[in-house]
């Protein structure tokens, strides 16, 4: 049996977890936990790079970023859906590394893919818990889902302070060399994409920062869980170290 993991991030494509959800997942590492990463399809519908490329890609921002684990589903990219092929692959890789907490993207988003890794993941979460769905794997089910941010904005259970880590968090989304804004490359007959604008790679300060601002730090990262979260010492979830650091 594989170690447990901690931490168990899912997205739709290679590089959508670092681009919304990298500064926290860095930040997990760094503390400590077994963090790991599952691109649900090998990004091969997208405009720019190859499969083979982008998982030479994956595997370089997974370790800047530290991670105990990384893989890519073989779900087609466009063809993420919520069949019970495409659940029991995640079903599967649940069981296999048994984390605590889950992380995927919000359910209302830009692209279908990533709606429907959002169900999909919140679909699996639960049914990997039912010990008569056989995958030869042990059932086991996450203790919480949480989903991070596109761009659709949500009201947040929390955001995240990723200011000690946001450096690095750009440096795994640089990773992405097929993909992303880079000033200092030259110039290539690529198809000018949406996340290939300097436009995007701004926001992606904008982002940070506004959510950063909101919690009074420089960058930010917010997550949206479903359920209500229990406590019996409201003090410590309110206040935590904020007293400590001199900030309650």
């Amino acid at each position: 049996m594989e170690q447990a993991l901690d931490v168990l991030a899912f997205g739709a494509h290679p590089d959508d977890i670092e681009l919304m959800a990298g500064g926290t997942i860095i930040k997990l590492a760094r503390q400590g936990y077994r963090v790991g990463m599952i691109s649900l399809t090998r990004g091969e519908m997208g405009t720019r790079g190859t499969p083979e490329i982008r998982r030479e890609e994956f595997a370089a921002s997974a370790g800047i970023m530290d991670l105990a684990m990384h893989s890519m589903l073989d779900i087609p990219d466009g063809g993420v859906n919520e069949s019970e092929e495409n659940r029991l692959k995640v079903i599967r890789e649940i069981r296999r590394w048994r984390p605590a907490l889950l992380f995927a993207p919000y359910w209302e988003t830009r692209h279908p893919d990533h709606a429907h890794c959002s169900h999909l993941v919140r679909e699996a979460a639960f049914y990997s818990g039912l010990k008569k769905i056989e995958s030869g794997e042990a059932a086991f089910r996450p203790a919480r889902l949480a989903y991070y941010c596109e761009h659709y904005h949500f009201a947040p259970s929390f955001v995240v302070d990723i200011s000690d880590v946001f450096e690095i968090r750009l440096e795994a989304i640089r990773a992405y060399k097929s993909q992303v804004f880079n000033p200092d490359a030259p110039a290539d007959d690529e198809e000018r994409t949406h996340i290939s604008s300097p436009e995007y790679f701004r926001s992606i300060y904008a982002r940070a920062e506004y959510w950063g601002g909101r919690i009074g730090v420089r960058y930010g990262e917010p997550f949206l869980v479903r359920e209500v979260i229990r406590t019996e010492d409201p003090f410590a979830l309110l206040i935590g170290r904020a007293r400590e650091e001199g900030q309650g």
